[in-house]
């Protein structure tokens, strides 16, 4: 485990040692394991801390990006998408494993075949759909298609919500609780667990994402991280690409869903095991 774990770990060390090094030293010695000529160049591009002529004089393309921007608008995209992904899907999947009503294996098992839909299929309609609502270039736009539900989602707290006891249930509608009642007060507490990491895995997926908010987002206004930082390489001076600014921005990029998986990661891990009452 110690091996798989460094070799795990050792491309966000070659990621920091990159990013600490001098650009034009790069290529001079690429193979070193330590920082080459070290240098805070790549983080002062990152942030806009360079000059254009500092930052070519050390081998970068003379561009930075608006990072604090583009966190905003990656922060504000992950956030409300998570939220409300996450909501509307636990309701649907309350619907689908508690409630009782005619057809409903047969609608989920068809709900279910939109899991084979390859996304790439989805694109060109939600991106006309989004055109049509004049979203496009808006953060609005880039949540959209994204932020009522995903069939993996409600599969996934469906089968935990199925292996809740059904007496506890039963007793508080016996006390004239209604579904609605019994949903929040009950179905959600229990089901923290759960929640938490179906949460974690859509906060790190939208974070992620990176076709669609290239397809409709034009400008620095509705343009999310990972956009930023394609642009950011695209703007390769004729030396070569800046890898020490490219690392630094994608280190830095990376370190808040790091961080998130490190502080939930114990929740994760138990609430795989789908267990209902504790």
């Amino acid at each position: 485990m110690i091996v798989l774990l460094l070799i795990t770990l050792f491309p966000f060390y070659w990621m920091l040692r990159t990013a600490l090094s001098s650009n034009s030293a790069l290529y001079a010695n690429a193979t070193s394991l330590l920082p080459v000529d070290f240098s805070w160049g790549g983080f002062e591009r990152v942030f806009g801390l360079q000059t254009t002529e500092e930052a070519i004089a050390q081998g970068g393309s003379g561009a930075s990006i608006d990072f604090w921007l583009y966190l905003r608008n990656s922060v504000i995209v992950a956030t409300v998408v998570t939220a409300c992904q996450v909501f509307f899907s636990a309701m649907a999947a309350y619907a689908f494993s508690r409630l009782h009503w005619k057809g409903r294996n047969t609608v989920f098992s068809v709900f279910l075949l939109s899991l084979m839909v390859p996304v790439i299929f989805t694109l060109l309609p939600n991106f006309v759909l989004i055109r049509d609502l004049g979203l496009i270039d808006t953060l609005f736009g880039i949540m959209l298609p994204g932020l009522f539900m995903t069939p993996f989602a409600i599969f996934f707290l469906r089968q935990f919500f199925m292996n809740i006891s059904t007496e506890v249930e039963e007793a508080a509608l016996i006390d004239g609780a209604s579904k609605v009642r019994v949903f929040f007060s009950l179905i959600i507490p229990m089901s923290v667990g759960p929640i938490a990491t179906i949460s974690i895995l859509t906060y790190i997926g939208s974070w992620n994402d990176y076709f669609w908010p290239l397809m409709v987002s034009y400008t620095d206004e509705s343009r999310v991280l990972t956009v930023a930082l394609g642009n950011f390489n695209a703007q390769t001076p004729q030396t070569g690409p800046d890898w020490s600014g490219l690392m630094a921005a994608t280190l830095v990029a990376a370190l808040p869903m790091i961080a998130l998986f490190l502080v939930f990661a114990k929740r994760i891990v138990n609430s795989i095991g789908f267990s209902g009452i504790k």
